[in-house]
This record gives structure tokens, sequence and C-alpha cells, in this order.
């Protein structure tokens, strides 16, 4: 089938893996502050890392629910929650920066870092 108009990057994975992939890769990112991985890894993490600041900017019981149901690491969703507001009080948007790396060596595949601005 052709995906006219979809916009998921699908990393060649059923939805299932792609899911717990994304979710992982965003809890490293939050827990560690900056990760290397593909390119297009990077590009689609992006939104569900962005969203999980945003909860926690938003702040509320409600919103850190819906981060704990998609973070793997409940106290890194606190420690979200209260850095969160001070830290991107400034910012409305682009929460994370992609800056390109050398490609990797065993299959050429295009790197990149993801990193919290």
């Amino acid at each position: 089938m052709i995906s006219h108009g979809n916009k998921v990057a699908r990393l060649h994975r059923p939805a299932d893996q792609r899911k717990a992939l994304l979710r992982n890769l965003t809890t490293d990112l939050l827990r560690y502050g900056r990760i290397t991985t593909t390119m297009a890894r990077a590009k689609a993490m992006r939104k569900p890392v962005e969203h999980m600041i945003q909860l926690g900017k938003d702040g509320g019981d409600h919103k850190k629910r819906q981060a704990e149901a998609y973070v793997y690491d409940k106290e890194l969703v606190a420690a979200l929650f209260e850095q969160a507001p001070a830290r991107y009080a400034d910012r409305t948007g682009g929460y994370t920066r992609i800056v390109r790396t050398l490609r990797r060596r065993g299959d050429n595949a295009e790197m990149a870092i993801i990193e919290l601005v």
C-alpha cells in the first residue's frame, strides 16, 4: 500500500516495535540529555520528546499521568515535572537540537546527535 499523506516515519519496523523504540529513545534522551542515533530515528523521536517536555511545563496530575504512561521511568517523569517549567519558561517549542555527525562505519547510515536545548 502507498502511504499518501502519512507523515509517520515507519523506521522499517512493525508498529509495536516502532512505538517501543520511540519510547526507549525518548526515555534515554530525557535521562541523559544527549544521545547519538541515526538521523531518521532522531527526526522521528523529536515529536514525542517535545510533547513530554510540554506536558512537564503545563504541570498537573492528568498531564503527569499521560507522561508516566509514555516514559518508562516514573522518577524521571517526576524530575521532568520539577525542572521543565523553570528550564523552558521562555521557550514555546524547539526543545531539542539535532546535529549531524559522521556516517556510521558499518552501513554508512546518517548519524546524528540529538540533545535537549
